[in-house]
């Protein structure tokens, strides 16, 4: 069976993450998109808008020095939405992350409109973000 084209379409977003490649991402995350990650840590909240998506990745890096990783499992598509599963990796200030993540996308016109992440153990996630 064929992969949907929105999986596809997130599957190169993460591609592009991973290789810093802002240039595929501009083109993929709207300019006006709605990003929510879930939790109560320092990084938990709603990013509104391209360039404060820009700056979450850019915090993320920083925090942990450059060590944040993903590695996809998964990608499932529909006309409307997207979802990859994936395991996060990173250390920081002594603590190591391996987290399994799931993102729920909602396309507009082939760009991400809307982005929702939760990590299965969403205690473990947010005490590696907290201080």
């Amino acid at each position: 069976m064929a992969e949907h084209p929105n999986a596809a379409l997130l599957r190169k977003g993460h591609e592009a993450f991973s290789r810093g490649d802002r240039e595929t991402l501009t083109e993929i995350i709207a300019e006006d998109t709605l990003w929510h990650i879930a939790g109560r840590s320092p990084i938990a909240g709603e990013y509104r808008g391209r360039e404060a998506v820009f700056r979450f990745f850019d915090k993320i890096a920083e925090l942990t020095g450059g060590t944040f990783k993903i590695e996809d499992h998964d990608f499932l598509g529909s006309d409307e939405h997207a979802v990859a599963l994936f395991k996060m990796t990173a250390t920081r200030e002594g603590k190591t992350l391996k987290a399994n993540f799931c993102e729920v996308v909602h396309w507009r016109e082939g760009q991400v409109a809307e982005d929702w992440g939760s990590a299965y153990d969403q205690y473990a996630f947010d005490e590696f973000w907290s201080s």
